[in-house]
């Protein structure tokens, strides 16, 4: 059994502390003039009081030329790639290039400088933050992570349904076969092959791993939590029924050709997964429940999280305990540097990611929709707007 690397993240959730700090941000954030509106979805699940932020213009692009580099989640990627051309169509003199690398690649390369924004599905880890001292995580948007398959006689409109104790069980290698009677107790009915399971597994250091092993670690903290853990790159146990794909591009295109696969994979890849005639697994979560990655869910957990986001916002979202979550979800982060370039490249990305979070900006649903993303409620628009601010070239 494979032992497991150290994390550039260490797993939190916020403590009464940062829960009584958030509460102050978001009060004094909004003495200051934030803009209460309504269109988020999360809206149907709280409280009237609580409703989406729609941020203020106070960061307008500058008029010269900026051009801003972002790289790092591939799972991000898909929804900064619409972000930039649409960006570009209003203030033409702002040229945004983004790369699909890897979390860990966006958060190094923040922290070396060498970008404007770092994208990532991981938040930083104590050791980050006091390494790189201004360094920040700002939330954009909520995603899930999906669990592909492709298996012989098994339909994609039936999604089978798994745990994170098989899921944890097949990556160690001691599930190795579709008709394995633990995947066939969790699926009555379903006529399952004696099919060898090939388990994908991210080469790049992922977003996508780290919350795959945060849910692998959280469901079974005695078992993969002690021996493996979480992080953006881990250990994989070594077994002979194993690949590694770099990217989610890289987990689509390796489960379709792959007969017999398993895979996580990003959900703004749902389209390729799709299109690739993949199967889509109904996850149990903590309260004992199966379900898919769909709007309801998404935010059915988040929900059961997201007062808990301290002023950081370096929070997980996996797993919380919502009884109609889906458990594999998280924030999806900008890595700001300590300093940009110059003021006016900052000034260019205060207004870039100050758009992003706005529900009538890059957080309307007309962009949400195409990668399968939800808008962060009102409370972490105000925490993220209020690091915003904070950037400084």
């Amino acid at each position: 059994m494979a032992t497991a690397e150290t994390s550039r993240c260490t797993g939190r959730k916020a403590s009464p502390w940062a829960l009584a700090a958030t509460g102050a941000l978001v009060a004094a954030v909004s003495a200051a003039g934030g803009v209460l509106g309504a269109g988020s979805a999360f809206a149907a699940n709280r409280p009237a009081a609580h409703k989406t932020v729609v941020t203020k213009a106070a960061d307008a692009p500058p008029s010269a030329k900026v051009a801003l580099s972002e790289t790092g989640s591939t799972l991000l990627y898909p929804l900064f790639q619409l972000w930039a051309t649409a960006y570009h169509k209003m203030y033409s003199n702002i040229t945004i290039t983004p790369q699909g690398t890897g979390s860990g690649t966006g958060i190094s390369d923040a922290e070396g400088g060498s970008i404007n924004i770092g994208a990532s599905d991981a938040y930083l880890s104590a050791t980050d933050f006091a390494q790189y001292p201004g360094i920040m995580n700002i939330p954009l948007a909520i995603s899930a992570q999906m669990i592909n398959y492709n298996v012989k006689g098994v339909p994609a409109s039936t999604h089978l349904k798994l745990d994170g104790g098989v899921l944890a069980a097949i990556y160690e290698g001691h599930i190795t076969n579709w008709d394995d009677p633990h995947i066939k107790s969790l699926n009555p009915g379903v006529n399952l092959p004696n099919e060898k399971i090939v388990a994908l597994h991210r080469s790049d250091s992922s977003g996508d791993t780290f919350i795959f092993s945060t849910y692998l670690s959280d469901s079974n903290p005695s078992g993969w939590g002690k021996s493996i853990g979480f992080g953006t790159s881990i250990s994989f146990p070594s077994i002979s029924n194993a690949l590694a794909e770099e990217g989610n591009g890289g987990m689509v295109t390796g489960c379709d050709k792959t007969p017999g696969c398993i895979a996580y994979i990003g959900i703004s890849y749902r389209k390729e997964t799709q299109a690739g005639h993949l199967g889509e697994a109904m996850l149990q979560n903590r309260a004992g429940t199966f379900h898919l990655p769909v709007a309801s869910t998404i935010i059915s957990e988040a929900g059961a999280a997201y007062e808990q986001t301290p002023p950081d916002e370096a929070l997980s979202l996996v797993d919380d305990g919502a009884k109609g979550g889906y458990p594999i979800i998280n924030y999806e982060y900008a890595i700001i540097p300590p300093k940009e370039p110059n003021a006016t490249t900052a000034q260019a990305v205060k207004a870039l990611l100050s758009w992003a979070i706005d529900t009538k900006g890059g957080s309307s649903m007309s962009f949400l929709n195409q990668v399968g993303f939800q808008p962060l409620p009102a409370s972490i628009v105000q925490l993220s707007a209020a690091q915003i601010a904070k950037i400084k070239g």
